[in-house]
C-alpha cells in the first residue's frame, strides 16, 4: 500500500513536470534579453517549488509509513498471542519484521524524494553484498537464531548458564540472545555462540539433584553421623523420597572425614532446600555435638 501510494504520487508529479520543462525550454530558446533572464530565474523558483514537493511527499510517506509500520507489528503481536506461539518465536519474528518494513519505508522515502528506485535497489544490492562479507558474523548469529528457535534448545524463562555466564532468557532476538542475571545485569550473547556452543539449560528437566559434602572430625561416630543426617533430610518435606537419600562416606580428607548426601528435589525448589539444609545440618551439628574440622598441623620434635 505505501509503495503504491508513493509510486502513484511520484508518476503524477513527473508526468506534469516533463510538459512543464519542455514548455520553459521552448520559452527560453526563444527569448532575449531581460525577458531570458526571468525566465531562468522563474524557472529557478519553479524547481525550488518541485524540490520542496517532493521533500513533502516523502515526509507524508515516512509519516505514513511509520503508521502503518507500528499497525502491523501490533497485527502481528495480536495474531501470535492469539495462536498462543511460543514467546522465544513471538520476539524473534517481532524483530524480524520491523527490519524488513523499516528497510522497505527507507526505500520508499528515498523514491519519494526522486531517485529511480530500480537504480538504488541495485545500488542497495551491490552493497549488500559488500556488507554481508563484513558482517558475516552477524549472518551467522542470525542463522544461529534459527537453529535455536527450530531445535530449541532453551526458551524464553529458562535459566541457562553459555559463554561463561548464567542467566535467564528474556529475548532470543534475531542476532543475539538476551539474559537477565540473579543481580539483574542484561547479558547480550551472540546467537553463533549459542547454536554452536554448549547450553546448560536448568529448567528443562522438572527434578534436579541436591548434593552437600560435610566435613567432620576425625574419631566422629560415622554411624551417629549419618543417621542424623538422614533425619535431616527426611523432616524436610520438599525432598523427594523417589529416589531415596544417599548418604555415605565420601573422603578421608587430610583433616577431615568427608560425609556426602544427595537428594532429589524439584527444580523450583532447588536453592531453597541447598540453603536451608546448610543452615539445619550447621545448626544440628552443634547441638548433637558433632565437631566440625578445621586446619591442623601436628609438629613432632625431637631430642
Amino acid at each position: 500500500m505505501l509503495l503504491l501510494f508513493q509510486a502513484t504520487a511520484t508518476q503524477l508529479a513527473d508526468s506534469t513536470q516533463i510538459v512543464a520543462d519542455k514548455l520553459m525550454e521552448e520559452a527560453i530558446a526563444n527569448a532575449d534579453g531581460l525577458d531570458k533572464l526571468t525566465l531562468i530565474t522563474q524557472q529557478l523558483v519553479d524547481f525550488g517549488i518541485r524540490a520542496g514537493e517532493r521533500i513533502l511527499i516523502a515526509a507524508i510517506v515516512f509519516t505514513v509509513g511509520r503508521f502503518l509500520i507500528s499497525m502491523l507489528n501490533r497485527f502481528v503481536g495480536r495474531l501470535m498471542d492469539r495462536r498462543k506461539v511460543d514467546v522465544s518465536i513471538k520476539t524473534f519474528v517481532k524483530s524480524l519484521v520491523n527490519i524488513l518494513l523499516t528497510i522497505l519505508l527507507i526505500i520508499s522515502v528515498v523514491g519519494a524524494l526522486g531517485v529511480e528506485t530500480t537504480s538504488f535497489a541495485a545500488l542497495l544490492a551491490s552493497a549488500g553484498v559488500a556488507v554481508g562479507m563484513a558482517l558475516s558474523g552477524n549472518l551467522q548469529n542470525f542463522a544461529g537464531g534459527l537453529i535455536v528457535l527450530l531445535f530449541k534448545p532453551y526458551k524464553v524463562g529458562d535459566w541457562i548458564e553459555s559463554q561463561g555466564v548464567s542467566g535467564t532468557v528474556k529475548e532470543i532476538q534475531i542476532f543475539h540472545t538476551i539474559l537477565t542475571t540473579g543481580d539483574n545485569k542484561v547479558i547480550y550473547i551472540p546467537n553463533g555462540a549459542m547454536s554452536s556452543g554448549v547450553v546448560t539449560n536448568y529448567n528443562t528437566q522438572t527434578t534436579r539433584r541436591v548434593e552437600w559434602i560435610v566435613g567432620v572430625d576425625y574419631g566422629e561416630d560415622y554411624n551417629k553421623v549419618q543417621q542424623i543426617v538422614r533425619d535431616i533430610l527426611t523432616s524436610d518435606k520438599r525432598i523427594l523420597s523417589d529416589p531415596a537419600p544417599f548418604i555415605a562416606l565420601h573422603a578421608l580428607d587430610a583433616s577431615s572425614v568427608n560425609v556426602v548426601a544427595r537428594v532429589w528435589v524439584n527444580t523450583a525448589d532447588y536453592w531453597g532446600v541447598y540453603f536451608d539444609i546448610n543452615k539445619t545440618i550447621y545448626e544440628t551439628f552443634n547441638e548433637k555435638g558433632i565437631n566440625f574440622p578445621f586446619p591442623q598441623l601436628t609438629v613432632h620434635q625431637g631430642n
